[in-house]
This record gives C-alpha cells, sequence and structure tokens, in this order.
C-alpha cells in the first residue's frame, strides 16, 4: 500500500487545507506547516506525494511556491504537483525545484498548443488531470465545465507521451462519503495508461476496492480526519 496510496498536500495561504468538492468556500485547515507533514508522510514510508498549490489554481501561476520547496527537502519519495499550471515555464520552475512529475489539466482543454509544447519538453512526467463533475470535466480551479467527457479528453492524448492520468472524482472529494468506482472502471476502458484515482476514499475498504482498477489512489482528507489507520494501512 506505501506503493498504492499517494497522500495529499493542498496548500492554501502556505497551509494545508482540504476543500469539499472543491468549494474555496468550504475549507477546513489540518496544519500551518506543510513541511512537517511532508516530513510526516516521509518518516512512515509513503513513496509519493501529492501536491495541490490551490491558490495557484485559481490565479494560473504557482502562489505557494515556498511551501511546494520545503515539502521537497522534507519527502525522500517522489513528489507530483499540480495546480496553475499553465506554460512550460512553470514546468522548469518547478523542475529546477526537484519536482518530478506535473499535473496539468486546464491547458490541455483551453491551449493545446501549449500543453503539447511541455509534453515534447518533459516526456513521460506530465500526468493529465481529469477532473470530472457531473460526468463532464471541470477545467480552472474546477470553476468552469469544458462540456467534454472524460473519455473525449483521454482519447485526444493517449498517444501522447504523458506519464499517465489523474481521475477526480469532484462530485465525491473531501465528502467522505465512499468512492464510486463505475467512473474509473468506465475510463480505464480508454487508455492503456497508469491512472491514478482520488475522490471520497473513507476507508482502508475503499482502497482495497481501488486496487484492483487504479494504478494509485490519492487520499487527503480520510487520513487528516483519521478514517484510515495509517498503521493498519502500512
Amino acid at each position: 500500500m506505501k506503493d498504492f496510496v499517494i497522500p495529499a498536500i493542498d496548500l492554501k495561504d502556505g497551509k494545508v487545507v482540504r476543500l469539499l468538492k472543491g468549494d474555496f468556500e468550504k475549507v477546513k485547515v489540518y496544519s500551518s506547516s506543510p513541511e512537517d507533514m511532508a516530513k510526516f508522510f516521509n518518516d512512515l514510508g509513503f513513496k509519493s506525494l501529492h501536491v495541490v498549490d490551490l491558490d495557484g489554481s485559481l490565479e494560473g501561476v504557482p502562489v505557494n511556491l515556498k511551501s511546494i520547496r520545503a515539502i521537497r527537502k522534507a519527502f525522500s519519495g517522489r513528489v507530483q504537483v499540480g495546480g496553475g499550471i499553465r506554460s512550460k515555464q512553470t514546468c522548469q520552475v518547478l523542475h529546477q525545484e526537484g519536482v518530478e512529475l506535473f499535473v496539468v489539466g486546464t491547458l490541455a482543454i483551453k491551449e493545446p498548443e501549449a500543453f503539447e509544447d511541455i509534453l515534447h519538453s518533459f516526456q513521460g512526467r506530465v500526468i493529465l488531470a481529469v477532473d470530472s463533475k457531473g460526468g463532464k470535466v471541470a477545467v480552472g480551479g474546477w470553476k468552469e465545465q469544458s462540456g467534454l467527457k472524460p473519455e473525449e479528453l483521454a482519447s485526444s492524448y493517449e498517444s501522447k507521451p504523458i506519464w499517465g492520468y489523474l481521475y477526480t472524482n469532484i462530485d465525491k472529494d473531501g465528502t467522505l462519503e465512499g468512492v464510486d468506482l463505475r467512473p474509473y472502471l468506465e475510463f480505464k476502458r480508454w487508455t492503456r495508461k497508469p491512472v491514478i484515482a482520488s475522490g471520497g476514499v473513507a476507508s482502508l475498504g475503499d482502497l482495497k476496492k481501488l486496487f484492483s482498477v487504479v494504478e494509485g489512489v490519492v487520499v487527503g482528507k480520510a487520513i487528516y480526519e483519521g478514517k484510515i489507520n495509517l498503521k493498519e494501512l502500512l
């Protein structure tokens, strides 16, 4: 499970937070030190960390770069960062900070040429974010609906040199309602690349269900709220 579960550190104003269904008005702060949280996950032996610059997702540029730098120094495993990555220059900045994978979504839909430029420069290092809300892909910090179905987005980039996909079920994100396997099972029909699931995980049972469906799962609130016993998990 250390390889399968990817703890999430969502950053807002330099603090570790979680949103409810992506709603920036429904924020809960869990820690004022992202660095300490990263060290906590590192000491437990997790192999990967998922970091989201929530402020950056709205601004379109990284806002919490100082926190990302501190996280990178505190965590020895792989770090993937999303939120506000809208240019190759941003990827270069994150690359210089030691970030291995870049999670990009909005750019792939709004500026496909710029997105493909990133793919060419960072082959195999881009995770395409597929953020699904009501069966359609959301963009711009989940504030806008694109009108595209998740499988339509996947079919556009399946042959491109992306690492894989992060499929987030926004309708479940931060709710602790449990995982709905159906969207992931459907999405897996359209790709042979790795898929990381996100949204709704509430128990160890959810993780067991996902284990046979996807290649990884991002877990945030279930860890912070103590719904998953980390000692039992590991």
